[in-house]
């Protein structure tokens, strides 16, 4: 029932999830094989009616979130309460490889990335999964907050780190079109010349992508 479940989630069929709820409240609670939850899912694949929901029946039934749903949704006050009880949980890693800093700088808000980043959490930790990356990267690829990546640099998190198949954070920002977050990491050193594993460069990234200015203006850049 699980996996039928977290299908339904991984959709956005809210008014299937709504009824499977209805039938079976326990659902709400339910995790995949590596321990991940619903609301996880839900966050992970861009289902803000769902995640909505699910908030609101596991607040419902009194379950309080763990250390990577409230930092994933953006609840610092549960972060915050948690990291009181167990200061350890800024280190921990969530069964499909990823820490509390990671899901904070991709999906919650700058003051989680803070919060965490004080209470210990590594801006260099690397994920323990296939993509290798660390929060910075997550940030660019996944979050729209450049506050957080401004929190992140501004802690150290190296703006030429790579990641899987070689990729550094600017890779990102050209291949969104943010010439903006490009100069922020490129004032905390970033290289704009990077190659990575397939032998591109970012302005190859952008020019791919149909960002020709960018593209331009990368290749224009001193080496």
């Amino acid at each position: 029932m699980n996996e039928t479940f977290l299908k339904l989630v991984q959709r956005g069929a809210t008014a299937e999830v709504a009824e499977a709820v209805e039938a079976d409240p326990s659902l709400i609670q339910c995790r995949d094989s590596q321990g991940v939850s619903a609301l996880v899912w839900a966050v992970y694949f861009v289902q803000p009616l769902v995640r909505d929901f699910l908030l609101q029946k596991l607040e419902e039934q009194g379950v309080a979130l763990d250390v990577f749903e409230a930092a994933s949704t953006g609840n610092d006050m549960r972060l915050k309460a948690i990291l009181d009880a167990e200061p350890g949980a800024a280190s921990a890693v969530s069964g499909d490889g990823w820490t509390a800093l990671h899901l904070a700088s991709a999906f919650g808000t700058p003051a989680s990335v803070s919060l965490l980043i004080v209470r210990g959490a590594r801006v260099d930790a690397v994920a323990q999964n296939a993509q290798r990356n660390q929060p910075l990267h997550a940030a660019l690829a996944l979050g729209t907050d450049s506050e957080s990546i401004r929190i992140l640099l501004a802690h150290g998190a190296d703006a030429n780190a790579t990641q899987a198949e070689g990729f550094t954070p600017i890779f990102s920002a050209t291949a969104a079109n943010r010439r903006d977050l490009a100069e922020l990491l490129l004032a905390h050193g970033a290289n704009p010349h990077h190659t990575n594993d397939l032998g591109k460069t970012p302005a190859d990234f952008a020019r791919e992508r149909g960002h020709a200015d960018l593209a331009d203006w990368l290749d224009s850049l001193p080496a």
